[in-house]
C-alpha cells in the first residue's frame, strides 16, 4: 500500500472521489483510518484545511505522518482519542468494512468528534455476494450496499446522507475477477499494475467520475452526511 498508492488506479481514483466528496469545506479534517498516508498527502493541496490522520498500526501511522506532514495519531476508529467536537470533518475510506471495526461504534465516535453540521464523508466495498479472496486478505468482513450504507448512517444518527455507488463501468471486470475466474492464492488485488493496465483503469475510472449522473451499480458506495 505504502509503495503504490500514490500511482495506483485505484487509489488515484478513490481519492478523487473524496476529496469530491469534501467539496469546498474549510476547517479540521480528520482522515481516520489513514494507512500509510496517501489521503492526507493529497489534502495538503487544499487551502483551509488543517489535517489530522488517526491509523491503529503504529508503523504505518509513523509512515503516514512522515509521507504525508500532518499528524497522526495512533489509535482505533471505535474509541477515538479525540475531545468532542473537535473536527469539522471526517474521512472513513473503507474502514467500516474492515473486520476489526465495530461500525456502530465507530459512527459513534465519528459523531461525536464532529462538530454540529460536519461532514462525514464514507466510502464501502459494495455488495456482499462480492466479498472475495481479495477482502479475505485485506480484513475486510463486511461489504454493503447503498441502502444499507445509508441505513447504517441513520441509524447512528446523521442527517442529509447522501449515498451512490461508484466503479460502475469496471465493476463487471471485478466480478470476472473475483467470482468467476478467482485466483486461488488469495492475493489481495493491491499490487503493481503494468503502466498500461494502470493508465486504462485510471482512465476508465475518470470517465465515470465526469458524467452527468451516477451509475446504478457500482463496486463501491461513496456516502455523505451531516452531524444534526
Amino acid at each position: 500500500m505504502d509503495a503504490e498508492e500514490a500511482g495506483m488506479w485505484w487509489y488515484r481514483a478513490l481519492h478523487a472521489r473524496l476529496l469530491d466528496a469534501l467539496g469546498d469545506m474549510r476547517g479540521d479534517v480528520l482522515d481516520a483510518g489513514c494507512g500509510t498516508g496517501g489521503l492526507l498527502g493529497r489534502l495538503a493541496g487544499r487551502a483551509g484545511i488543517t489535517r489530522v490522520g488517526l491509523e491503529w498500526d503504529a508503523e504505518a501511522a509513523r509512515r503516514a505522518g512522515e509521507k504525508s506532514g500532518a499528524p497522526v495519531a495512533c489509535g482505533s476508529v471505535n474509541a477515538l482519542p479525540f475531545a468532542d467536537a473537535t473536527f469539522d470533518a471526517a474521512i472513513l475510506a473503507d474502514v467500516l468494512c474492515h473486520r476489526a471495526v465495530e461500525p456502530a461504534a465507530a459512527l459513534g465516535e465519528l459523531r461525536r468528534v464532529l462538530r454540529p453540521r460536519g461532514r462525514l464523508v464514507v466510502n464501502m466495498p459494495a455488495y456482499a455476494w462480492l466479498l472475495s479472496g481479495h477482502d479475505r486478505r485485506v480484513h475486510n468482513a463486511r461489504r454493503q450496499s447503498a441502502r444499507e450504507v445509508r441505513a447504517m448512517l441513520g441509524a447512528a444518527g446523521f442527517a442529509d446522507i447522501g449515498v451512490q455507488y461508484w466503479n460502475g463501468l469496471l465493476l463487471p471486470l471485478m466480478v470476472a475477477r473475483r467470482k468467476i475466474f478467482p485466483r486461488h492464492d488469495s492475493a489481495s488485488d493491491v499490487s503493481r499494475f503494468s503502466p498500461w493496465l494502470n493508465t486504462t483503469l485510471h482512465t476508465v475510472a475518470e470517465i465515470e467520475r465526469h458524467l452527468p449522473v451516477p451509475l446504478p451499480a457500482g463496486g463501491s458506495v461513496l456516502a455523505t452526511a451531516r452531524r444534526p
